[in-house]
């Protein structure tokens, strides 16, 4: 999930090279990016199906391998509509084989206990993916070009998929052991379920009968269109609209990875303890406050760290909350799938941002009103979330037991 989340992250540091090599518009690199976003989310639900029906490991090394090749092909790129098929295509259905409902999956099948904690850690990697690379990226466009700087995603491409084809495994049966947590004696033997792929489609019907399905996907749109579209595609170019250069700005964004992972992972342990409406009612309203001040930030170094502080702790700590509140209200054969429906619908927001900040800074020669919009969205969004209803006192009381 790191390194091909961190392939996803890689095109943000590249606009500025792009564009003084070919000549081509911000917003028309963001375009070819706010692809590789939608088919990101939109594959999750069907990627949940590839999973059941060819096994985790078969998947995670296509996946990668599909990654490693958009990749390298990128390197002898010279139309557009190359960087369309290579970072728009390949790239977006590369990471969405795996997106974050390969997290998902795996909490699910392989914990009964701590679901939530194992969640925020395989979250926090993800997010963490995205933003760790960008300043070894950024010095290598510097002193190298855009060329070399996709080196080392390809490597840990190749490297990871060769470890997950020996060591990946399904289910805990298949080393004769049961899920983390569960009562060896109890633990019912899991049947063979081979879903077709209109299986997704039934899922997204039966769920968009439930108010809670909307709130969520609504609230996680938001989630994508405040994070990755926006940040993570245009901030090293936004920092230079304020005379950053790119290394720093690209350490930044590794600077709130850092906080991201702590922020998830304890996002995580919380939401085994917690109502989860109350998490991302502050996780949301906290993200819209910074990103509404920082156009006000100066782009210091010290009003920088502050933004990367407050930031980068609710990044994706959204994820273990919203994943709780999705298993408790649909079925867990089908909730990997659900949850699919609930991401693409924050990959959508994450391609509306990539895409409408383009646009924004390709016209108005500011990225402020996509910043502004942004925020506001976040707190908004942290209101929204109390119409999910109230979890019932003895489920969350006997989530406080268990986690004990």
């Amino acid at each position: 999930m790191l390194i091909s989340s961190a392939a996803l992250g890689l095109p943000g540091a590249f606009l500025r090279p792009l564009s003084r090599e070919f000549g081509w518009t911000t917003g028309q690199i963001s375009s070819a990016l706010a692809i590789r976003f939608a088919l990101f989310g939109l594959l999750g639900p069907f990627a949940a199906i590839l999973m059941e029906r060819y096994g985790l490991r078969r998947i995670v090394c296509m996946a990668l391998m599909l990654i490693a090749a958009g990749l390298l092909l990128a390197t002898r790129m010279n139309a557009l509509w190359q960087l369309f098929v290579l970072w728009g295509l390949v790239l977006g259905v590369g990471s969405g084989l795996t997106a974050l409902v390969l997290g998902a999956t795996v909490a699910n099948r392989w914990f009964e206990r701590r679901r939530g904690f194992v969640l925020g850690i395989l979250t926090a990697s993800s997010a963490a993916g995205q933003l760790i690379f960008l300043p070894l990226a950024a010095t290598l466009i510097q002193h190298c070009g855009w060329r070399v700087a996709v080196a080392p995603i390809v490597v840990g491409c190749l490297t990871i998929s060769g470890l997950a084809f020996c060591f990946l495994r399904d289910r805990p049966q298949q080393l004769g052991l049961t899920p983390f947590g569960a009562d060896s004696e109890r633990t019912p033997v899991v049947a063979p379920w081979r879903p077709d792929f209109v299986e997704p489609l039934r899922a997204l019907a039966k769920a968009s009968r439930n108010l809670t399905f909307w709130v969520l996907s609504g609230t996680f749109f938001v989630c994508g269109l405040s994070t990755s579209g926006l940040i993570q595609t245009h901030f090293i170019s936004l920092c230079g609209d304020y005379g950053l250069a790119a290394v720093p700005a690209a350490s930044v964004l590794a600077m709130i990875g850092a906080f991201d992972f702590v922020g998830t992972i304890g996002s995580g342990w919380l939401s085994d303890r917690f109502d989860n409406r109350i998490l991302l009612f502050w996780y949301y309203g906290l993200r819209g406050l910074s990103l509404l001040w920082l156009p006000h930030s100066d782009f210091s170094l010290y009003g920088l760290s502050l933004f990367a502080m407050f930031y980068g702790l609710d990044w994706v700590a959204t994820v273990p909350p919203t994943v709780k509140l999705a298993s408790a209200t649909f079925d867990r054969q089908r909730g990997a799938m659900i949850f699919g429906w609930i991401f693409a619908c924050h990959q959508l927001g994450s391609a509306t941002a990539a895409y409408g900040a383009g646009l924004t800074r390709t016209w108005l020669l500011t990225y402020s009103p996509a910043v502004y919009a942004a925020g506001a969205a976040c707190l908004l969004a942290a209101i929204a979330i109390f119409l999910v209803p109230k979890p019932a006192r003895s489920a969350l009381s006997n989530a406080r037991i268990a986690a004990v």
